[in-house]
């Protein structure tokens, strides 16, 4: 399999191979440390927490659930969401970040897992064709849009959280 998914099976691989990896990783994080600000941020020079983290792929991951429900009912989408431009993605990062701030280590836990779980039956429900044989969103298809939004991700993200766990001895 190339790194970046050609195909409906590349692209279902390339979640279910990092997903869980990602999630073991996150599991092993003691609920303690989740809120510590030690991750490499979005934003050059910032750091983040692995709770943020999780916002970050919880926020992008209903994102494209959200462009793709929008799409089916013939509705416009306001790329990448209504209020940020495609140069303000370390300010939308930032809003995820927000939109869960209050939410508990297990709840992010679970919510990613749902979200995730939603993306690849939208990509089950979907053709080879549906996914790659056309343009969905400017030159990008829609399977080049759900993958820049998260299995690339998510394997950027679990490269941060085993740097965090490895300066804090986890």
């Amino acid at each position: 399999m190339s790194s970046v998914p050609q195909s409906k099976a590349d692209l279902t691989l390339a979640i279910q191979t990092i997903f869980p990896k990602l999630m073991a990783d996150y599991r092993s994080v003691p609920a303690h440390l989740a809120r510590e600000r030690g991750v490499e941020g979005n934003i050059k020079g910032t750091h983040i927490s692995v709770c943020d983290t999780l916002a970050y792929l919880i926020g992008w991951g209903k994102l494209v659930l959200k462009w793709h429900r929008l799409v089916a009912q013939g509705q416009p989408v306001d790329f990448p969401e209504t209020g940020y431009q495609w140069n303000q993605l370390g300010l939308l990062a930032t809003h995820f970040h927000q939109q869960y701030s209050d939410w508990p280590y297990d709840a992010l836990l679970t919510e990613l897992e749902l979200t995730v779980h939603e993306i690849l039956a939208l990509i089950a429900g979907l053709s080879n064709h549906d996914l790659y044989g056309t343009p969905w969103y400017q030159q990008w298809t829609l399977g080049r849009m759900i993958q820049f939004n998260t299995s690339s991700p998510m394997k950027n993200m679990r490269t941060k959280v085993r740097r965090f766990k490895k300066a804090n001895g986890v």
